[in-house]
C-alpha cells in the first residue's frame, strides 16, 4: 500500500520524482533566461509561483554542462520547492508555445515539428511531476515468498480410448518424436554463349589472254671447187661455206580480274547448366513402440483408456514481516537480451535467392569515380565493376593497328593490273581504306589513266597529262557514301588499274575497328566473370550467415533455467540502475574508456582491469569512482533477493517495434515474456534496518546516515543472492527451514559469562538491532561444543542484552566472544497444491467412467 512520507527537517524531498521532472524538460540553452525575464509569473499562476534566483540557477546548470558531472546532484535537486519547478514548468509551457505558434506563422515544418517536440516534453514533465509528489512511490509490502516443491505425479484428463470386442485383437501403435531440421540449398549456375557465323563467298572473274608470235629466217650458202696437178702429182679440193639465221619472238599475255564478295550470318546460341545442390540436417529423437492388444475374455468387451500425467507441486507462501517499498516503472526490462533477436533477424533478412542487378549494358569504357559516377579522370566501368566483386576480368580489347599493304610495279606504258592483298585479323573489321600512290607517265601522248577496281572513279585521276601523286585519300564504293570495302573480314585484295604509266607504287593505309560480334563477345565474357564471382560470393555469405545463425540459435536455446533467471535478474537490477541514477550515470564513462583504449588494453573480452598499468589519470579515476558509494549502498539497502516484477505487455514499447516483439520466440516460457514486455513495474523492497537512509536517498538525494549503518558483511552480501527464489526452480533454502542470514546481527562480548539457569545479562558492543523473543547463538563451535542458543528475553540499553540463561562458561576476557541473531524465519501463512502437464501417459482398463475428469 501506498504511504505518504513527510519532508526530513528543512529539505522538501522527492530528489529522484524531480530530477526524472527536470530530465523531462529537455532545457535548451536559453530557456531559464527567458523564464527569468517573465515580469508576469506571479500574475498568472498566484502568489505561489514565485521561482527564487537559486531554483533558476540549479535549473540552468541542466541547459548545457561542459560536463554531466557539474550538473547539480540529487541533494541539491530535493530541495527545490515542488511548486517553484511546476511554476517553471508551465512558464515553461507558455514560452515553447509561442514559439510554436510562431514557427506556424513562418510556414516552417521543421521549426514546427522541433518546437511540438519540445512543448510535449515540457506538458509531459509537469504531468509526471504533479502526479509524482501527489502520491510518492513509497509503499509498505508483506514480505511473501512462494515456494513450488514437485510431490508426484496424478493421473490427468482421458487422451484416448480403444474399445475391444469379445476376443478381439488389436495393435496400437504410439509414435513420439522431435525433429529440428535445417536446410541449405546451394545452386551453380553455368553460363556458355556461343556465336557461330556462316559465309557464303561469291566470286567474279574477269580474265584476257593475248598471243603474238613472229619468225623471221635468213639461209646464205656458196660452194667451190679446185682440181689440178703436175706430172707427178695430181690433187682435188673443195671448200663450202654456209650460213643460216632464224629469228623467233612469241609474246603472251594474260589478265585475270577477281572479285570475290563474303557474305556472313550469324547465329548465338547460349546454353545453361544449373546444378542444385540441397543439404538438409535433421536431428532429433525419436520413440516408437506397437503393442498387441487382445480381449481375452470371449463374453465381454473391455476398454482401454490412456490419460495424461500431471505433475503435482505443492505450493506454500511464507511471510517474513513488513517491509518498505520502492515503486518505479522501466521500460523495455529485456532490451539488452532482445539484441540477439535483432541480430538474428538482420540475418535472416540477409537470406535469399542470388540477384545479380549488372546488366550486360552497364559493362563500358565510360569513365567513372569510386561511386559509380561520370567521372572523365576515373576508371572505366567495368573496370569499376570488377573491383567491387573482387574478380580480375579481361580487359577491353586495344584499338587495332591499322594495315598497310602496298604495291610497286615497273609498268610498260599498257594495261596494268596490280595487286595489294592483306588479311584482316579476326575480331575487327574494315573501317575505311586510304591511299598513298605515286605514278609515273610514259612518254606516250595519251593521258595517264589510273583507278582502283570496285570504288568510286575519281574524275582527277583519269587522262592526266603528267605524273599522280596521291596522298592519304580516302576511298569509297561505288554509287554510295560509305567507305570502300567498309565491314570486310578475313583475306582481302585490292586491285589498281593503270594505264600509260611506269613505275607505280600503292600503299594502302587499312584503318581496322572491332566488330560488334567481339565486343559482345567480350562484354559477354567480363558479365560471366562478374556474374560467377558475385554467386560465388553469394553462396560463401549464405553459408557463413546460415553458420552465424545457427550459433546465436544454439547459444539462445542452451541454457539452463537457473542461468536465465539469473540474467533476467541481472537486467532488472541494470534498469533500476539506470532509472535511479539518471542519464549522468555511465556504466563506464567514455573518457576512461578512452584511456582504457589508449593503454591498448583488450576490451573485448573484459580484461581491461588485468594487469599492473592502466595509464589512468586521477582525474579518469576519480570519474571511474564517482558513483561507487551510490552502487555500493543500492545494492544493499535493496533486498534484490525479494525484489517484485510485474511484466507489462509489449504494446507499452514504442509502436515500431511491435511486430518484431511479437515474434520472439524461446524455447522456456518465463524468458519469451521477459523478452516481450514492453515495460516492467519493479516493487522494490528495502532491507530491514535500512529504511532511513534510504528514504533520505530516495527523498533528498544522500545516503549518510544519522545513525552507524555498517555495509553487509560478505557473508550476508553471499546469503543475500542465494536466497532469491527464482520462478519454476526449487529454492536453495525452503522457507519453513531456512533463516534469512543477510537480516542477522552481530555483536561480541569482551567479559567473561557465568553458567545461570536465570536470566543473565551479557555486556556487548552494540545492542542496537536485537529483537527480543527470538534466539541469539552465543559463541563458536569448535573442540570445545560450548556453542549454544538462547533467547533474548530483553535488551536494556545499547550495550546490554539479557537472554533467559547461559549453559555453558564463555571466557570473553580471553577472547571477544561472538554473539549472532538469525534472520527471523518465513511463517507458513497458505498451502496447497498445482498441477502443470509432462508428457508422460497413464493406461487403464475398463476405467470408472465416473471418476474420468
Amino acid at each position: 500500500m501506498p504511504v505518504h512520507v513527510p519532508a526530513a527537517g528543512d529539505e522538501p524531498g522527492g530528489g529522484i520524482v524531480k530530477l526524472g521532472a527536470i530530465r523531462q524538460l529537455a532545457l535548451d540553452r536559453g530557456d531559464t533566461d527567458d523564464v527569468r525575464r517573465l515580469a508576469n509569473v506571479e500574475q498568472r499562476y498566484g502568489d505561489t509561483a514565485r521561482i527564487s534566483a537559486e531554483t533558476l540557477e540549479l535549473l540552468k546548470a541542466f541547459e548545457d554542462p561542459l560536463v554531466p558531472s557539474l550538473r547539480p546532484d540529487l541533494t541539491a535537486i530535493a530541495r527545490i520547492p515542488a511548486r517553484e519547478l511546476a511554476a517553471f514548468a508551465e512558464a515553461l509551457i507558455d514560452k515553447r508555445t509561442e514559439q510554436m505558434r510562431s514557427a506556424e506563422a513562418a510556414d516552417s515544418p521543421y521549426d514546427v515539428g522541433r518546437s511540438a517536440q519540445a512543448l510535449n516534453a515540457a506538458a509531459v514533465a509537469l504531468r509526471g511531476l504533479t502526479a509524482g509528489t501527489a502520491t510518492p512511490p513509497i509503499g509498505l509490502l508483506n514480505l511473501e515468498r512462494i515456494e513450488m516443491v514437485p510431490v508426484g505425479i496424478q493421473r490427468g484428463e482421458l487422451v484416448s480410448t480403444i474399445p475391444l470386442a469379445p476376443a478381439e485383437e488389436t495393435a496400437v501403435t504410439y509414435k513420439e518424436w522431435s525433429v529440428t531440421s535445417k536446410e541449405f540449398t546451394t545452386i551453380v549456375t553455368d553460363s556458355l554463349e556461343e556465336i557461330s557465323e556462316t559465309g557464303v563467298t561469291d566470286n567474279t572473274d574477269l580474265a584476257q589472254s593475248t598471243s603474238s608470235q613472229s619468225q623471221h629466217s635468213n639461209q646464205f650458202n656458196i660452194t667451190g671447187t679446185v682440181q689440178g696437178g703436175i706430172p707427178i702429182i695430181s690433187g682435188s679440193s673443195t671448200a663450202g661455206f654456209t650460213a643460216q639465221g632464224t629469228e623467233s619472238a612469241s609474246a603472251s599475255e594474260s589478265i585475270k580480274h577477281a572479285r570475290t564478295t563474303t557474305q556472313k550470318a550469324s547465329a548465338r546460341s547460349r546454353r545453361e547448366h544449373k546444378v542444385t545442390v540441397s543439404t538438409t540436417t535433421e536431428t532429433g529423437t525419436s520413440q516408437t513402440s506397437t503393442r498387441m492388444l487382445k480381449n481375452t475374455n470371449t463374453n465381454n468387451p473391455v476398454r482401454i483408456d490412456y490419460f495424461s500425467l500431471m505433475r503435482k507441486w505443492r505450493v506454500r507462501l511464507y511471510r517474513y514481516g513488513l517491509r518498505l517499498t520502492y515503486d518505479i516503472v522501466v521500460p523495455e526490462p529485456g532490451a539488452a537480451m532482445r539484441r540477439a533477436y535483432a541480430e538474428l533477424a538482420s540475418l535472416r533478412a540477409q537470406q535469399g535467392p542470388f540477384t545479380f542487378n549488372v546488366k550486360r549494358s552497364d559493362i563500358t569504357t565510360e569513365r567513372v569515380n569510386q561511386d559509380g559516377q561520370p567521372d572523365p579522370n576515373g576508371i572505366p566501368k567495368y573496370q569499376w565493376l570488377a573491383d567491387r566483386h573482387g574478380v580480375t576480368v579481361k580487359a577491353h580489347p586495344a584499338e587495332p593497328t591499322p594495315l598497310t599493304p602496298s604495291a610497286h610495279a615497273n609498268t610498260d606504258g599498257g594495261w596494268w593490273f596490280l595487286n595489294a592483298e592483306f588479311d584482316v585479323p579476326e575480331g575487327t573489321r574494315i573501317r575505311e581504306v586510304r591511299l598513298d600512290a605515286q605514278i609515273g607517265k610514259d612518254d606516250a601522248d595519251e593521258g595517264l589513266n589510273f583507278d582502283v577496281i570496285g570504288s568510286r572513279i575519281e574524275p582527277a585521276w583519269q587522262n592526266r597529262p603528267g605524273a599522280l601523286i596521291i596522298r592519304d585519300h580516302k576511298i569509297m564504293s561505288v554509287g554510295s557514301g560509305v567507305p570502300f570495302m567498309q565491314g570486310y573480314t578475313g583475306h582481302q585484295k585490292v586491285i589498281f588499274f593503270v594505264h600509260h604509266a611506269e613505275q607505280v607504287l600503292c600503299r594502302l593505309t587499312v584503318q581496322l575497328e572491332l566488330t560488334p560480334e567481339a565486343i559482345e563477345q567480350w562484354r559477354t565474357d567480363v558479365w560471366n566473370a562478374l556474374y560467377d564471382a558475385a554467386q560465388a560470393k553469394h553462396f560463401a555469405q549464405q553459408q557463413e550467415i546460415a553458420a552465424q545463425i545457427a550459433a546465436i540459435e544454439e547459444r539462445l536455446a542452451s541454457v539452463d533455467t537457473l542461468t536465465l533467471r539469473r540474467e533476467e535478474s541481472d537486467e532488472i537490477m541494470k534498469c533500476v540502475l539506470k532509472f535511479i541514477l539518471g542519464t549522468d550515470f555511465d556504466f563506464m564513462p567514455p573518457s576512461v574508456l578512452a584511456a582504457f583504449i589508449a593503454a591498448n588494453v583488450d576490451l573485448q573480452h573484459g580484461i581491461g582491469f588485468d594487469g599492473p598499468s592502466l595509464g589512468l589519470t586521477p582525474d579518469q579515476w576519480t570519474l571511474l569512482r564517482q558513483h561507487e558509494d551510490v552502487i555500493r549502498f543500492i545494492n544493499q539497502a535493496i533486498e534484490w533477493e525479494n525484489v517484485v516484477t510485474f511484466l507489462y505487455s509489449y504494446f507499452w514499447d514504442v509502436p515500431p517495434s511491435w511486430p518484431f516483439i511479437r515474434q520472439l520466440r524461446h524455447p522456456d516460457p518465463t524468458r519469451q515474456a521477459f523478452l516481450r514486455a514492453g515495460s516492467a513495474r519493479i516493487v522494490l523492497t528495502v532491507r530491514k534496518g535500512w529504511e532511513e537512509r534510504w528514504m533520505r536517498y530516495a527523498e533528498g538525494g544522500s545516503i549518510g546516515a544519522p545513525i552507524p549503518a555498517p555495509y553487509l558483511s560478505i557473508a550476508q552480501e553471499i546469503a543475500a543472492y542465494d536466497d532469491r527464489n527464482y520462478p519454476g526452480i526449487p529454492p536453495a533454502n525452503p522457507g519453513r527451514a531456512a533463516v534469512h542470514l543477510q537480516d542477522s546481527v552481530f555483536t561480541t562480548s569482551t567479559v567473561d559469562i557465568a553458567p545461570s539457569s536465570s536470566p543473565v545479562d551479557i555486556k556487548v558492543a552494540d545492542s542496537s538491532g536485537f529483537v527480543v523473543g527470538l534466539p541469539v547463538v552465543i559463541d563458536v563451535e569448535d573442540e570445545r561444543h560450548i556453542q549454544e542458543s538462547q533467547t533474548i528475553i530483553a535488551v536494556p540499553d545499547a550495550k546490554t542484552i539479557r537472554v533467559a540463561k547461559v549453559t555453558f562458561a564463555h571466557r570473553g576476557t580471553q577472547a571477544p566472544v561472538p554473539i549472532l541473531q538469525p534472520g527471523e524465519k518465513g511463517a507458513l501463512i497458505a498451502e496447497w497444491n498445482e498441477y502443470t502437464p509432462s508428457s508422460g501417459t497413464d493406461i487403464a482398463v475398463t476405467s470408472n467412467l465416473a471418476t474420468i475428469s
